[in-house]
């Protein structure tokens, strides 16, 4: 079933509509932003974030689609979920300084019982009008149970308990650390009443599917153009944003800059070497953390690359900082093969860093039974070649890897494809090398678990090392934040030292906008650490 056929088809506009939710039950919705004068104006003096009334606001995305906004059909990258999460709140949020209240009012942990309480807001209605209540939280935490959702791990809880109507207690089977940055700032919480008769959520793609608590709805959304409409929530339980209209629309980011000049956008990630011009011409600039890194991805369960000392040659014969200056033309910050950034609170400075060294890559592979020939490593009469996988977007970065490892002598086939299907060649171990990024290494530390053990695309699915395994487990369940440190730091070095990925660098990010939002850097990420800069509480105080 296509889901545009539920949503209305027309050009985007200003303009207030009704709009059907679902079929009889759900009636008529209003949205953006109206009512009796004196409440408008109580709202109002709430959305500090937000200068003025705005009647629509344009953001440009170089992707576009990034998959129909509910909770299980948007696409598992964190472009995915800031658009669900425009519509779906969570437990608890963060703004520009920190964790701030967002569904739940307040909330503690219990130790004695490995538990949180949490006391929730009252007055929060559903987009289609029924009443939130703690049922509806115990119901999220079941149902994910269940059927997973793939971008949050709630395996840790093991049970939820409602204390009453606007009270619940979530308890976990072991201790668990980041439980509110990675869980309860992050997984969206579902309507009972819609979701309880859903055996099929990632097929779920009605209207129903996008009733949320969320300070947005979703009024279009056109896959084949990479387009998002949203409408101001009129009775979001913080207050009617003061943004009535979020537009998203695809254009390159050679083309956003020229978009803005020409009042097209009022947001758009921007080429950084155009960061001048747009500020001369009365933009703001803002430039992200090191919260997103390229990695060159090593399929570490076929030979030859399945030995350490194989991955220490490819590091060798890769210069990372000639890579920036080539490809990025300076902006961006070499990676660390501990794969955080100094940006990171967790960052290990101590760890083998694998500087360019050629003859030592070489000498590894001579030691590994290779031998020159014409140029190139060969064993057995066969030439040492391999294929890395590219996306359009990184071909310079392939085009440059290539020729290094080539001078070194690994032959070197590079195979260009578009980016999810480069995901799906990596999730299915259909590759040699291939290059591919994630982002969320600015926030909890956990990310070092999703990215070495998971079995994702974003990480190394790499469990040869007992000692890294048992310690990345222990740093979850480390409550002492200088204990925790510890563990992470070590588990860097021996990550480093295994090699299973190489992380090549850090991207300098630019966005320029017309300053009429105030967007911000969010301390550790958005939800569970995404580095973008489109967190929700831009558009509406989210200060509980």
């Amino acid at each position: 079933m296509d889901w545009q056929i539920f949503l209305r088809k027309r050009k985007f506009a200003v303009f207030a509509v009704l709009f059907v939710i679902t079929a009889g039950a759900a009636g008529l919705i209003a949205v953006g932003c109206g009512g009796e004068p004196e409440a408008d104006s109580k709202k109002a003096s709430n959305l500090s974030s937000v200068e003025e009334t705005i009647p629509v606001y344009t953001i440009s995305d170089p992707t576009g689609d990034w998959g129909y906004p509910s909770p299980y059909a948007h696409y598992r990258r964190g472009p995915g979920y800031i658009r669900m999460s425009l519509i779906f709140d969570t437990l608890v949020w963060k703004d520009e300084k920190g964790q701030i209240p967002a569904l739940a009012e307040k909330w503690h942990y219990n130790p004695e019982e490995n538990s949180y309480s949490f006391d929730l807001k009252k007055n929060v209605k559903w987009h289609d009008g029924k009443k939130f209540t703690a049922a509806d939280v115990a119901f999220t935490f079941t149902y994910v149970k269940k059927h997973p959702y793939n971008m949050i791990d709630c395996s840790q809880v093991s049970k939820v308990e409602v204390i009453d109507e606007y009270r619940v207690k979530i308890y976990l089977s072991e201790k668990y650390a980041p439980f509110l940055n990675n869980i309860a700032e992050a997984l969206p919480i579902l309507p009972e009443h819609i979701w309880k008769e859903v055996t099929s959520p990632e097929e779920f793609i009605e209207p129903e599917a996008i009733v949320g608590t969320g300070p947005y709805k979703l009024l279009d959304y056109s896959r084949e153009h990479g387009t998002y409409l949203y409408a101001a929530n009129r009775d979001y339980y913080l207050g009617c944003p003061a943004v009535q209209e979020l537009k998203f629309v695809k254009v390159s980011n050679e083309m956003a800059a020229p978009a803005m000049e020409r009042g097209e956008v009022n947001f758009a990630q921007i080429p950084p070497e155009m960061q001048d011009q747009l500020a001369g011409s009365g933009f703001e600039i803002i430039k992200t953390r090191y919260d997103w890194a390229l990695k060159l991805m090593i399929n570490h369960r076929k030979d030859p690359l399945s030995a350490r000392e194989f991955r220490h040659a490819l590091a060798f014969a890769i210069d990372r900082e000639a890579l920036v200056e080539n490809t990025r033309r300076g902006y961006a910050l070499a990676g660390s093969p501990g794969l955080l950034s100094p940006d990171s609170q967790w960052y290990n400075q101590d760890v083998a860093q694998y500087s360019y060294d050629p003859e030592k890559s070489a000498a590894l592979l001579t030691t590994l039974g290779y031998h020159r020939e014409n140029g190139f490593f060969t064993k057995n009469g066969k030439e040492l070649a391999l294929e890395m996988l590219i996306t359009p977007e990184y071909e310079r970065d392939g085009q440059f890897i290539k020729q290094q490892l080539e001078k070194t002598g690994i032959r070197v086939n590079l195979k260009s494809m578009e980016p999810k299907t480069l995901d799906a060649m990596i999730n299915d171990w259909k590759f040699d090398l291939a290059l591919s990024g994630n982002g969320s290494i600015g926030g909890d530390a956990e990310i070092l678990n999703k990215v070495i053990l998971d079995q994702t695309f974003i990480s190394a699915r790499y469990d040869a090392n007992r000692e890294l395994t048992d310690l990345l487990g222990e740093q979850l369940a480390e409550l002492d934040p200088g204990e925790r440190e510890v563990k992470v730091r070590r588990s860097q070095t021996l990550f480093a030292r295994d090699l299973p990925f190489l992380t090549l660098y850090y991207p300098d990010w630019y966005y320029a906008h017309d300053g009429r939002v105030k967007f911000f850097n969010t301390p550790k990420g958005i939800s569970y650490g995404i580095p973008l800069l489109l967190n929700k509480a831009a558009f509406t105080d989210i200060r509980g």
